[in-house]
């Protein structure tokens, strides 16, 4: 668990852990349009005014790509027993949980579009296809449900609650 700073004890176990890093390509992207962008600033000009603008645009792009990527999902178990999903800085127990669920790509869109409770917990991220649901039991706590993506939402569900997963028909 994390104390009131959001620092992970160390007595804890990590039982899942993921960074949800933007795919191969995204970076690719990024460099190719720093090269645009220094290429333009360099025409009808010397050496210089393509090489300064490349290596800024370069960590430019880096740093953002750093940046979309710094999702960390993470399951951790008390020495007690209790277990905690920190997506963030939010931390939920699994004593809260009423059932969880993969939604597979195909739902992605219902779960994210008309059917989203406003009042619901929502990690989302484009470049992540499937999504963990998990329904909440508190009544001390206005939201129904967090719905997080997840690269294996399967295993990040099994670590967090496993005795609560339910598995979508395909």
């Amino acid at each position: 668990m994390t104390d009131s700073t959001g620092v992970q004890n160390s007595s804890s176990t990590t039982l899942y852990r993921e960074r949800q890093w933007v795919p191969w390509y995204w970076w690719a992207m990024a460099a190719g349009l720093a090269l645009l962008i220094a290429f333009q600033f360099s025409l009808n000009r010397n050496f210089w005014w393509f090489l300064i603008p490349l290596l800024v645009g370069l960590l430019l792009m880096v740093w953002v790509m750093f940046w979309m990527s710094k999702n960390v999902l993470e399951v951790v178990q008390d020495p007690d027993g209790s277990r905690w999903l920190l997506a963030g800085d939010a931390n939920l127990p699994a004593s809260v949980v009423d059932r969880a669920m993969v939604v597979p790509e195909s739902a992605k869109q219902n779960a994210l579009g008309r059917q989203l409770d406003p009042a619901a917990f929502v990690v989302s991220r484009g470049w992540v296809k499937e999504l963990a649901l998990i329904v909440l039991n508190d009544p001390e706590d206005p939201t129904p449900y967090w719905l997080l993506s997840s690269k294996n939402p399967g295993q990040l569900l099994q670590a967090f609650v496993p005795e609560q997963t339910m598995t979508p028909n395909k």
